[in-house]
């Protein structure tokens, strides 16, 4: 099979491509970004042969042919190219979000391409007030205030659309729960928590965790949602599937990595409005939006996934986190650019100096 991924030198694309590799079935994988790895590529990344492309280019017309091109051929694509930074600036993650998607789809009708894996989220879903586990039905409409959120649930309606106008092509949807692995820890806190807490922090030795009340998280190491994706590509099975390892985390289970299980339950609300304070001063890099798709997104039951795409979780979401925060606290990255990690007093230099109004430097070349 040739498989051509989108959005592959990432989080997600990252551990995609370590599957590939292993897969016997594939003999040509094609890696696609707007920043691809260093020349010659380092394991994973090697496994593909890369070009550049901007899915949300202000020349769309360039975009479209690009991927068409590169997807000559293919089999599959795994459609992950996403921006969640800089979140500041809704028009450029409207442009690479919904229009990239949009531009990937008309690339792979142009191309032929008949089976097309897209990333969908939990925060496409519309909140939910329940304490039961919900399946793939449950409605996608999002939560309105978080911008993550909204264009996860435009896309949702892009690709129904283009199901009911081209149902020769075979869309299946996975609906991961928060992807972590190692590698992500530096992306990870500069794309969500920035570096005002020290390292010592994500190994276990905060004081307290302050923890807004009701929150409960599902998680998934990347190399689980990596063999689902795999499934996905082999099987073609179509429509939705919720990705998540089975336990849930709440705040007793966080605070056993973070604090030592010392936790002080907060009200929800005096948590976004630190965290809004933090992100409107360009202190934090997650947007208030995050609290409320936190606070209103359903536990997922993954029993489809299971049934259909033969998939189980191989690691827990307690072990997929706390992998993650030995990450953030090593500074953990790979050679690829978006995992790339960044010097810690680089980023705090420049951080001091935007704050004393000395430069001017936009929020995602700090935090992404």
């Amino acid at each position: 099979m040739k498989i051509v991924v989108v959005g592959a030198s990432g989080n997600v694309g990252t551990a995609v491509l370590r599957a590939l590799r292993k897969a016997g079935d594939v003999d040509e994988v094609v890696g696609l970004a707007r920043r691809i790895p260093p020349r010659p590529p380092p394991a994973p990344y090697d496994t593909a042969i890369w070009r550049a492309v901007d899915v949300g280019d202000l020349d769309g017309t360039r975009a479209i042919t690009t991927l068409a091109s590169a997807m000559a051929g293919a089999d599959a694509i795994i459609h992950l190219a996403w921006a969640i930074q800089p979140n500041h600036d809704r028009e450029r993650l409207r442009r690479t979000n919904v229009l990239g998607t949009a531009r990937m789809l008309e690339a792979a009708r142009l191309a032929g391409v008949e089976n097309v894996v897209v990333a969908s989220s939990v925060g496409a879903y519309s909140p939910d007030a329940g304490a039961g586990l919900r399946d793939e039905a449950w409605p996608t409409r999002g939560v309105e205030t978080c911008e993550y959120s909204v264009d996860k649930a435009a896309v949702e309606r892009l690709l129904d659309e283009h199901e009911r106008d081209y149902p020769q092509v075979t869309i299946t949807r996975l609906r991961p729960a928060l992807i972590f692995q190692r590698d992500a820890g530096s992306q990870i806190v500069r794309y969500f928590v920035g570096h005002a807490l020290p390292p010592r922090v994500w190994r276990g030795g905060a004081p307290v965790l302050p923890w807004p009340s009701g929150i409960k998280l599902q998680a998934v190491h990347a190399d689980d949602v990596a063999s689902a994706y795999l499934a996905a590509v082999r099987l073609r099975p179509g429509g939705a599937f919720n990705i998540a390892a089975a336990d849930v985390l709440g705040a007793s289970e966080v605070a056993r990595l973070l604090s030592g299980g010392r936790v002080v339950e907060v009200p929800p609300a005096l948590a976004r409005a630190a965290i809004s304070a933090g992100w409107n001063a360009r202190i934090v890099p997650t947007s208030p939006g995050w609290i409320d798709m936190a606070r209103a997104a359903p536990l997922m039951s993954t029993a489809r996934a299971k049934s259909e795409l033969g998939w189980s979780p191989a690691r827990s979401a307690y072990d997929t986190v706390a992998e993650v925060m030995l990450g953030m606290a090593d500074g953990a990255g790979t050679a690829s650019p978006p995992l790339r990690p960044r010097s810690r007093t680089a980023l705090k230099h420049v951080v001091l100096r935007r704050r004393r109004g000395e430069v001017k430097v936009p929020p995602h070349r700090l935090f992404g």
